[in-house]
């Protein structure tokens, strides 16, 4: 079988789809993969073949970090989705015709691809490397962290905050959206969530557990727990020189104002006896004065790190959340916007950790907040045997094999020719 799978311009999406691609192609089939064209070289070796994303996509970049409310920086967000949208949906297009796969697989943040693969006449799945925003009975609505609140006041705020974000998504990605569908003979859709009803599989990489229980899943979604991958790197000589307890301290791969979060960690954790290894990834690493005991790098290897780790403070980004909890490391969670708020809401439900407002980020609050964590060991393991009985990478290999059974030889040829009549 011949799989496509066409990926977003971020680290974040393009990891976690990686040991997915990767599992499909040891199983036999022919696998190709769309992403940062700087990223390609990783995929080889996997027996994952690679092409770039159309360098037009690319150079569009996230500016939410710029905006300085929560609203401006979502806002912000998805008019960067949508602009990529319109150069994503050509792009498909062609590499659909270059590689005439049998099955798509498809970031959620590449609304033009979506269009183009629902076009298409082939089975195809969606991933969601982070928290699905579907509305629910049994969940606040997305986007603000809300924590759930039971009751006839739950209701009724979760009512009017369903209306008002709903309201604010629909004005902003909705315009593209319709444009895209029409323009590709699909009908209209409703609201922006009505999207995530549209691919065969709509796969979630986190588990209950951790995400909040729900009685009313769509019937295409399946959660398969974490999904965790990054490049290969040599452990550092100096990992065995720093003395435990040892706390891992990251930044996002994306650029955010989320630098003083590091910043305050070293002045904080060493103070108390704690080593720091910091990983700036999107800042300068010479920004930061290091204590003695602790050192900062641009980039480590986080899986020799957790090794030792009794704890792992971050931004709240999926990745390196779902990756410590997975080991058992408990987390401290300082969203700084985008899907963090309702990461880090998670880690609180599932009391794997501690969630920290940036507003509230000083040293000694940070350092209590390490010290409260550390004592969520065991409900962080219980989140690890969460994602573990969801399957994780097998799982989500056999929901795509399954919906490949689907396919019928030529359907896009034949829904292409139509389109164009």
């Amino acid at each position: 079988m011949r799989l496509l799978v066409y990926t977003s311009p971020a680290r974040g999406h393009l990891y976690p789809v990686t040991p997915i691609a990767a599992e499909l192609a040891a199983r036999g089939h022919d696998i190709h993969l769309y992403g940062l064209a700087n990223e390609l070289a990783h995929l080889e070796p996997l027996g994952i073949a690679g092409s770039p994303i159309d360098p037009a996509i690319e150079a569009i970049e996230i500016l939410d970090w710029q905006e300085r409310s929560l609203r401006g920086a979502g806002m912000s967000a998805l008019r960067t989705f949508a602009q990529r949208s319109l150069h994503e949906a050509p792009d498909l297009a062609r590499a659909i015709e270059r590689h005439d796969p049998d099955l798509l697989v498809i970031d959620i943040n590449c609304w033009g691809a979506a269009t183009v693969a629902e076009s298409s006449g082939l089975p195809w799945a969606m991933f969601a490397p982070y928290l699905l925003p579907l509305r629910s009975r049994d969940a606040p609505p997305f986007g603000m962290g809300l924590r759930r609140r039971g009751g006839p006041a739950g209701r009724i705020r979760d009512a009017i905050v369903a209306r008002m974000v709903g309201a604010s998504w629909d004005r902003m990605a909705m315009p593209t959206i319709k444009q895209l569908r029409a323009e590709h003979g699909l009908p209209a859709v409703a609201q922006f969530d009505d999207l995530f009803a549209c691919p065969q599989l709509l796969l979630s990489l986190t588990a209950e557990g951790f995400e909040y229980p729900r009685g009313d899943w769509p019937a295409n979604v399946r959660l398969v727990g974490s999904v965790n991958w990054s490049p290969p790197q040599p452990v550092p000589a100096w990992l065995q020189a720093l003395s435990d307890p040892l706390v891992l301290v990251t930044c996002s791969t994306e650029r955010q104002r989320d630098k003083r979060l590091l910043h305050v960690a070293l002045e904080a954790l060493p103070a108390r006896g704690m080593s720091v290894i910091g990983t700036t990834a999107a800042h300068d690493p010479d920004e930061f004065d290091v204590p003695p005991g602790s050192r900062v790098a641009r980039f480590v290897s986080h899986d020799a790190i957790l090794e030792r780790a009794v704890c792992v403070v971050c931004h709240g980004g999926m990745g390196i959340t779902q990756k410590a909890l997975a080991a058992g490391i408990p987390v401290v969670v300082v969203p700084f916007g985008r899907d963090q708020l309702e990461t880090a809401r998670r880690v609180e439900f599932a009391r794997a950790g501690v969630r920290l407002t940036p507003r509230r980020l000083t040293p000694a609050r940070l350092a209590d907040a390490v010290a409260t964590a550390i004592e969520c060991r065991g409900r962080a393991r219980r989140v690890s045997r969460a994602y573990t009985a969801a399957g994780g990478t097998a799982a989500a290999c056999e929901a795509i094999e399954t919906i490949a059974s689907t396919h019928i030889p030529g359907a896009y040829r034949g829904a292409a020719r139509m389109r164009s009549e």
